[in-house]
């Protein structure tokens, strides 16, 4: 099955699109594109929690009609046949707790402009069975590149998956050596692009390139201390972080009278490193895959394989490190279609293992 796999981060690089061919647990990716967000949009997207309802539900379509008119540019650019696309939207509020989660986008919009079966809202339903929406990307971690024990992603936020025995497997089968079965756990680490791009942006570019602002700083020991021990890192799991959290716990930080934004970045490098090296501290991982915008930060690679010594890290192509999260949401919305499990309560806390995402323009499957 061929799938358009739409991916909008935190971290308001733009729509990544990635053009898959998907079969059982393989996947080639044909082709893949970025398109940047102009400023109007970064504006919007990055201050719509603050708007009216009127607002939010005008964006939502805005982008749903954005999102398809540029599938349609991809498609022209890249042709060949396609059966679905799968939209990750961009998420506005995540509060699981309230049992709330956003994500805009409107699929019934991208359905309009393309022609084209739509998956969209692929974190409600697990918020709805009492889990966290979040992480997606894990089931496909297992199915995709299970070669790694574990998968690490440097997006807007941090986040890790990795597997490891059932904890709910009865003593008696530990003890008589019975083989465990898997068991994903994966979870939101701490913030990474969303606070290094907020500081890179300060000095006037949209990223630090390679980490070299970063790697001109010094290490505040004293905001370190503020970010590592703030209460989210002594929360059990499942959990997950979202924009709010971020701009209530975090931003303040990002902000210390007198301190250099290089040694900001420094500092900040240096936190989201050690609390990499706290995730995956004594679970016997021995290679972890890294991907996402911060694994071309060279500095913060750097920085996680010193923390990490007894841990081989593996960048992969470029190729992968910008859209493997596209990739996999090609994937869940191939899950989807063919009715199968694409969200997993052992990362999310749910009831219950789940098949999530709304369809739209079903009726051209048809045709």
């Amino acid at each position: 099955m061929k799938l358009l796999g739409l991916m909008s981060g935190t971290s308001l690089d733009g729509l990544d699109i990635a053009y898959c061919d998907i079969s059982g647990n393989h996947f080639n990716l044909l082709a893949a594109e970025t398109y940047p967000y102009d400023d109007q949009w970064v504006g919007w997207l990055s201050t719509l929690e603050h708007a009216s309802a009127y607002q939010y539900a005008l964006v939502n379509v805005e982008l749903g009609h954005y999102f398809g008119r540029l599938v349609n540019r991809f498609r022209h650019d890249h042709p060949g046949p396609v059966d679905a696309v799968a939209s990750h939207g961009h998420t506005i509020f995540h509060q699981p707790a309230l049992g709330l989660t956003t994500q805009i986008g409107d699929g019934d919009a991208i359905a309009a402009e393309t022609g084209l079966p739509v998956v969209s809202g692929f974190r409600n339903l697990d918020v709805a069975l009492g889990g966290q929406g979040a992480p997606l990307v894990p089931i496909g971690d297992r199915l995709l590149f299970g070669q790694y024990d574990a998968c690490l992603n440097l997006g807007g936020i941090a986040n890790i998956s990795y597997e490891v025995s059932d904890p709910n497997t009865s003593a008696r089968a530990k003890s008589d050596h019975i083989p465990l079965p898997p068991f994903r756990e994966a979870y939101d680490i701490c913030p990474c692009n969303m606070a290094l791009n907020h500081l890179a942006r300060l000095t006037g570019k949209a990223y630090d390139t390679d980490g070299l602002l970063a790697r001109k700083g010094s290490i505040n020991n004293d905001i370190l201390g503020q970010m590592d021990s703030l209460d989210y890192y002594r929360q059990p799991l499942p959990k997950t972080l979202g924009k709010e959290w971020f701009v209530a716990n975090f931003l303040s930080l990002l902000y210390a009278d007198g301190v250099e934004v290089n040694d900001l970045l420094c500092t900040t490098v240096e936190h989201i490193a050690r609390q990499v090296s706290n995730a995956i501290k004594g679970r016997g991982l021995n290679t972890m895959l890294v991907t996402g915008g911060g694994a071309k930060n060279k500095y913060l690679v750097a920085r996680l394989q010193a923390q990490i010594p007894g841990c081989k890290i593996t960048v992969p192509a470029d190729s992968i490190i910008d859209y493997k999260e596209a990739i996999i949401f090609a994937l869940l919305g191939y899950l989807r279609l063919n009715r199968r499990t694409n969200c997993l309560r052992s990362v999310t806390g749910a009831r219950l293992d789940s098949c999530g995402g709304t369809l739209s323009g079903l009726p051209m499957l048809n045709e």
